[in-house]
């Protein structure tokens, strides 16, 4: 899965990289969690032909989302994440797969190696970034919910796949990558049927991703520093088969999000 994500580009470089019609200034952020708002990229209103200006805008949203056929968000999961080999298919998020497919841009995220109990390690956070840099655009899924006073939240998913080889050493799931030749491919919903960009959600290459140990100090939403991401030294790399028959660890509690960040 991908629970925790960064995204520290300034407006210039968004706007080069996804070619957005305009935007917004937004401070560097290092510690984005579920329910906080983030930054996502679709497809704009069509220019005349002949036009040579941006089709694309960025838009804040609330991350976990929620179907607008949901009546009370509160009684409803938060759904951060959907599977990409089953999202098509799956009532929560087949209408933005067909309508309303996004980018959500990241400077990387953050993910956890958790050792079995039977293991005795403790747990390690990872911070994975691009191996050259830049912005990495994570597919993801939109929906618009509407309360009955009529009032409206955006919200969005981050669409995930079978980790590579490289991501598979921590965890089990990794962000599905959109390379920049295929943004307009994934992000037109008007004549891109989901099977036509299924081909789209595979793993990206092993080596894509550099993968940095890093300290717990992300655990906490409150820690929003840039020092979450510097390295620290870990005794053993992660195994994708912890060994058996050793004591317990105790698994660290993941604490909820800012309630103040919350759009709900």
């Amino acid at each position: 899965m991908c629970g925790r994500f960064s995204l520290t580009a300034t407006p210039e470089e968004m706007a080069d990289c996804f070619g957005l019609l305009e935007t917004d200034d937004f401070p560097a952020r290092f510690n984005i969690a579920p329910t906080q708002p983030i930054l996502i990229v679709m497809s704009g209103e069509r220019q005349r032909p002949g036009s040579n200006l941006p089709d694309r805008r960025a838009l804040l949203v609330r991350w976990g989302l929620t179907p607008s056929w949901v009546k009370d968000p509160r009684d409803f999961p938060l759904l951060i994440n959907a599977r990409a080999e089953t999202a098509a298919e799956k009532a929560s998020f087949k209408a933005a797969m067909r309508h309303r497919r996004v980018l959500i841009p990241a400077s990387g995220f953050y993910e956890w190696h958790r050792p079995s109990k039977e293991s005795g390690e403790a747990s390690q956070a990872y911070w994975i970034k691009p191996r050259n840099g830049g912005i990495v655009a994570f597919a993801g899924l939109m929906e618009t919910w509407s309360s009955v006073d009529g009032s409206e939240v955006d919200t969005a998913a981050i669409l995930t796949t079978h980790a590579n080889v490289r991501i598979g050493d921590v965890h089990d799931r990794m962000p599905v990558v959109i390379k920049p030749e295929d943004f307009a491919r994934w992000l037109d919903c008007r004549t891109q049927e989901p099977r036509d960009v299924a081909d789209l959600l595979a793993p990206v290459d092993d080596d894509y991703f550099d993968v940095i140990a890093v300290s717990d100090k992300v655990n906490k939403v409150t820690n929003t520093g840039a020092d979450l991401q510097t390295p620290v030294h870990v005794s053993t790399r992660p195994a994708s088969k912890p060994p058996a028959s050793q004591p317990p660890a105790v698994k660290p509690k993941d604490p909820p999000a800012d309630p103040q960040l919350s759009l709900f």
